[in-house]
Formats: structure tokens, C-alpha cells, sequence
């Protein structure tokens, strides 16, 4: 009965987020670049997502998990930047309680989505250069699909095992977290208790999930690499530029989900733009590495709008 009582006691309805900064003409400067950053990212990824699927000539197992990454890309900027945009702008910058939970399931569901995602892209590439024979037979169309549902039920479980340990704590003041979004590390630190447990839980979840994946990827295109320099062509220089633009991609997500998560009560203050970098800007860096270094791509982008101005004439 102890141990309920904090709980009957939380009395919490909104947080403060503290932002990037407290100059106001700094925060004029980054809703500017901000809004900018995100309205490309919104397009840009639903300019790939649109023409993955609406080219037959792209109409591939690559292409196909390059699309479904576009989309979770497009989602995931979209969970927080808006309302830190508006926050910008704000003198108070404040967040509903369940507006922040929303926020830290929907910031666990899609990274969890897209760390799979990429683990999938990375088993594509093995299996179209180390078995290119067996290729269509292995990456055949069931497969993707289940590659791509096995990556939300993932993500959902992934979330779905941190939310309920942080949203049933008593949140009793204060109520100030310092950065652009909800997340869990540091929401966890408000609450009233003792979090030790909690913290566990967030460590073995998001920080060894984050590591494992990331561990698997550098071993799966380690592997690649060595089969990819032992033929020398042609085709197998394509193979390598497109091998850099997946490791790049990689690299720059999980970079900063490690440093955050494996030491998630660690005060660094590098942190919060950490949090900027995977959120906002690695979003946008996803449609830029694959598009401007995939020929296929913009030659797909090119067809399709010569279509779309075409109608728009002859309408």
C-alpha cells in the first residue's frame, strides 16, 4: 500500500521544454532553418516514397525497404519537430503530459521500426552479392513484406515494454525537461521515486538494442565488403557506392542512439542536439544519400515528373 500512495499523489498535467536555447533572436534564426529543414524532409522522403512505388522499374526488394525507410523518415521527423517548431515561437514552451508520452511511444516505435529496417536492407545487400544467383528466390515479395511487418511489430514491442514502467510513476514536480522533446532518461529523472530499476530497464532496452543492431550491421556489411573486393568490375563498383550510402545512413543514426542511451542518466549537455541530429537532420540526409547517389533514382524522379507536368498541361 506504500508504494501506491506516491502514485495516488501525481499531480503533473504539463512539462516545460526547455529548447535549444534562451536567445530569442537564436530561436528566430532556428524556426527559420528548422521549418525549412522539415518541410524538405516531409517532401523529399514522400518524393522517394511516391516514386518507389509508383515506377516499375524500381519495383525491387531494395527499393521497395528504401521506400518503407522514406516513410518511417518522414514519420519520424514529424513526431516532434512541429511542436518544437511552435515552441520557438512560444513564451511558454509547454507539452501536455500525454502529449509527452505520445511523443517518447511514437520516438521508441518508429527508431525501433527503423533500426530493423535497416538490419533488412543490410540482409538485401548480402544476399544480392554474396548469393546473386538465389536472389529473386530469396528476397522474393512475401519476404519483403514480412520484413517490413516484423520491423513495426518490433518497434511496437520495443516501445510498448519502456512506456508502461515511466507512465505509471508518480510525477509530482519538477516538471522542466531540458531538451526539445519528451524522452525517456529524461522524463524518468522527474519522477518522484527512486528510478534505479527504471533506468535499468531503459538501458537494457534502447541502449543494447541500440548496440546490438548497430553490431550486427558492421559485421553483416564487413562480410559484404571482403566478397565485394574479392570481384573486381563494373557491377561490383555500383555495388560499393551503394554499400557507402547504406553505412553512411547507418552511422549517422545509430551514432547518437548509442551515446544517449548507453548512458542515458549521464547530464551530457550534448545531448539535446544529439537528439536534433537523429530527429531532424538525419531524416533529411536519408533522401539526399540515396538520391543524389543512385542514377536509377533520378532517372525515376525525372520520368515521374515529366508525367505529372504533362498532365498538368494537357489538363
Amino acid at each position: 500500500m506504500e508504494s501506491m500512495e506516491p502514485l495516488n499523489q501525481t499531480h503533473v498535467s504539463e512539462f516545460i521544454l526547455l529548447g535549444l536555447t534562451n536567445s530569442k533572436n537564436i530561436e528566430f534564426l532556428l524556426f527559420a532553418l528548422f521549418s525549412t529543414i522539415y518541410v524538405v524532409t516531409v517532401l523529399g522522403n514522400l518524393l522517394i516514397v511516391v516514386t518507389v512505388f509508383n515506377t516499375p522499374s524500381l519495383n525491387t526488394p531494395m527499393y521497395f525497404l528504401l521506400g518503407n525507410l522514406s516513410f518511417v523518415d518522414m514519420t519520424l521527423a514529424s513526431f516532434a519537430t512541429p511542436k518544437m517548431i511552435v515552441n520557438l515561437v512560444q513564451k511558454h514552451k509547454t507539452i501536455s503530459f500525454p502529449g509527452c508520452f505520445t511523443q517518447i511511444f511514437l520516438l521508441h516505435l518508429l527508431g525501433g521500426v527503423e533500426m530493423v529496417l535497416l538490419v533488412s536492407m543490410a540482409y538485401d545487400r548480402y544476399v544480392a552479392i554474396c548469393k546473386p544467383l538465389h536472389y529473386m528466390t530469396i528476397m522474393n515479395k512475401k519476404v519483403c513484406v514480412f520484413l517490413v511487418m516484423i520491423s513495426w511489430f518490433l518497434g511496437l514491442l520495443h516501445s510498448g515494454l519502456q512506456i508502461p514502467f515511466v507512465v505509471n510513476l508518480p510525477f509530482c514536480g519538477p516538471n522542466v525537461v531540458d531538451s526539445i522533446f519528451c524522452d525517456l532518461p529524461l522524463v524518468t529523472k522527474l519522477a518522484c521515486i527512486d528510478t534505479y530499476i527504471v533506468q535499468i530497464v531503459i538501458v537494457a532496452n534502447s541502449g543494447m538494442i541500440s548496440l546490438s543492431c548497430f553490431t550486427i550491421l558492421l559485421i553483416s556489411y564487413s562480410l559484404i565488403f571482403i566478397t565485394v573486393k574479392k570481384h573486381s568490375s563494373t557491377g561490383q563498383s555500383k555495388a560499393r557506392s551503394t554499400l557507402t550510402a547504406h553505412i553512411t545512413v547507418v552511422i549517422l543514426f545509430f551514432g547518437p542512439c548509442i551515446f544517449i542511451y548507453i548512458w542515458p542518466f549521464s547530464n551530457h549537455s550534448v545531448d539535446k542536439f544529439l537528439a536534433v541530429f537523429y530527429t531532424i537532420i538525419t531524416p533529411i540526409l536519408n533522401p539526399i544519400i540515396y538520391t543524389l547517389r543512385n542514377k536509377e533514382m533520378k532517372t525515376a524522379m525525372r520520368k515521374l515528373w515529366r508525367v505529372f507536368v504533362n498532365s498538368r498541361v494537357d489538363t
